[in-house]
């Protein structure tokens, strides 16, 4: 029997990206560390906060349900940790709210930091008044059924981005970003650098020093765009 096989539906213990690189990386927008990840780890854009004040730094809990069904959610706040972020595969369902007021109000109690849901969520005024981080891909009175079984702290497939358990997860008004555990801490200089970068090019920007960016010209080049020797 393989390892995987092996495996237990509901995994308790997990490693999470360290406490101090969560830290640091809660101060960087979720857009700085897609890019300096390569461009990748941000969820699909149709996941967005209820309110775009709402902001997540914290390790994940990797949530698998079936549609419509949230039982494994409940799981996953009774193992949660204060800190952590529970990430759900819903499956982009929306015929169901996942989640709503009441488990919002214990995940505070918990001091779970936020969730992400690929899934519909309910009760939004109540959540935003609560000011609870949710992000989730839609809304739905409806509630859910609490009887199917799924999985807890696997790999998961969310917003077209797999997501292992204790991965980084940085969200804010631009949507989620995940992050490698083991990357994560790798990227906090890269993001420190190109939030300088981008700093000086504003201020180039105001001062009408550099209205158009350096690379320009270099890659309408090599897209064939103009000739060699010839600039805008």
């Amino acid at each position: 029997m393989s390892q995987a096989a092996a495996l237990p539906d509901v995994i308790r213990k997990i490693e999470r990206v360290a406490p101090d690189v969560v830290a640091e990386a809660a101060k960087y927008p979720s857009s700085i560390l897609a890019d300096v990840a390569g461009r990748r780890g941000a969820l699909s854009g149709r996941i967005a906060p209820l309110a775009p004040s709402m902001r997540i730094a914290g390790p994940a809990i990797t949530v698998e349900v079936r549609p419509g069904d949230n039982l494994m959610i409940h799981a996953a706040m009774a193992v949660a940790k204060p800190g952590d972020v529970i990430v759900v595969d819903g499956k982009g369902d929306l015929s169901s709210a996942l989640m709503g007021e009441i488990m919002s109000h214990q995940c505070v109690a918990l001091g779970i930091v936020g969730v992400v849901i690929d899934g519909a969520v309910r009760d939004s005024e109540a959540i935003r008044e609560l000011g609870f981080p949710m992000f989730a891909a839609g809304l739905n009175p409806n509630g859910p059924t609490k009887f199917v079984p799924g999985r807890l702290n696997h790999p998961i497939s969310i917003g077209g981005v797999c997501v292992s358990p204790g991965d980084l997860v940085v969200a804010d008004a631009d949507g989620v970003t995940v992050i490698e555990r083991e990357k994560a801490a790798a990227m906090l200089p890269l993001a420190e650098a190109k939030v300088a970068a981008e700093t000086k090019r504003i201020a180039q920007i105001k001062s009408r020093e550099a209205l158009a960016p350096a690379w320009l010209n270099g890659a309408l080049r090599a897209a064939g765009v103009i000739q060699e020797g010839e600039t805008l």
